[in-house]
C-alpha cells in the first residue's frame, strides 16, 4: 500500500468491522498500539494484518486492502428450488507442507441437490476448494476438489478438515490427545503435526470435508 493507504484501510475496517480506533485495531490485531502508530505513519498496512482482519470479520482480503470488489465473501446461493449454488473459491487446499493460497474470492458457483447437501450439513455455510499435493492419498488425491462445510469445526475422530495454521491452509484429518492437537495425513510419507501450548492457538478448524469430486 501507498502513502494514505492505510487511512482508506482503517476507514473500510470502520465501516465493515465497528473498529473504528487504533486501540480497537491493536487490540484485534494482537499488537501493541505503537505497532498501530508505526503503521499509519508509514501510510502502509502489512499483509499479514489484512489476512487476520479478514478472517476474524468475514471480509474479502482484496476488498479490506484495497476497496475493490465485494466485502465479503461470496455465499452459497439458494434460490428456493431443489438445487443449492455452492461458491467455488480461489483459495486452495494443500494436501503437503501448507498452501499460502487463501483468496476467498468466488470463481464460480456449482450446483447440488438440495436434499443431498441438507443430510451433510448446513448449505449456507459450504463452499468448494481445489486440493493441491498427495499427503492425504489414496482418500483425496492431487487434484480433487474438496466440498468443504465451514459450520462443523467441532473435531470428531477420523474425520478430515480443512485447517489454517497462521497463513497457510492445508486438508488433514486432526486428533485430540491430552494437551496437543495432531495434524495427520493418510500418506505415510508425511510426519504427523504436533500442536502443543500456543501453538494449538495458531490453528483454525475452516470447516468439514464432506465430500470431494474427482476428474478421471
Amino acid at each position: 500500500m501507498g502513502f494514505n493507504e492505510f487511512d482508506k484501510f482503517f476507514r473500510r475496517l470502520g465501516e465493515a468491522a465497528g473498529v473504528t480506533s487504533q486501540s480497537a485495531l491493536a487490540d484485534a490485531l494482537g499488537v501493541h498500539r505503537s505497532a498501530v502508530t508505526q503503521a499509519k505513519n508509514k501510510g502502509a498496512v502489512p499483509q499479514g494484518w489484512v489476512l487476520k482482519l479478514a478472517r476474524r470479520y468475514n471480509l474479502e482480503p482484496g476488498w479490506l486492502e484495497s476497496g475493490s470488489g465485494l466485502m465479503r465473501p461470496g455465499r452459497a446461493r439458494d434460490d428456493g428450488s431443489e438445487f443449492f449454488s455452492v461458491p467455488k473459491v480461489r483459495a486452495r487446499l494443500c494436501a503437503g507442507g501448507g498452501s499460502f493460497e487463501t483468496d476467498d474470492m468466488v470463481e464460480g458457483y456449482y450446483s447440488f441437490r438440495r436434499d443431498f447437501l441438507l443430510r451433510k450439513g448446513r448449505p449456507e455455510r459450504m463452499a468448494l476448494m481445489d486440493v493441491v499435493g498427495n499427503s492425504m492419498e489414496p482418500e483425496i488425491k492431487h487434484g480433487d476438489m474438496a466440498l468443504i462445510d465451514q459450520g462443523q469445526t467441532a473435531v470428531l475422530a477420523h474425520a478430515i478438515y480443512a485447517v489454517g495454521v497462521d497463513d497457510t491452509v492445508m486438508v488433514k484429518r486432526v486428533e485430540k490427545q491430552p494437551g496437543a492437537l495432531i495434524l495427520l495425513s493418510d500418506n505415510k510419507e508425511y510426519a504427523p503435526i504436533r500442536l502443543r501450548g500456543e501453538e494449538i492457538g495458531s490453528l483454525r478448524i475452516i470447516g468439514r470435508v464432506i465430500w470431494i469430486s474427482r476428474e478421471l
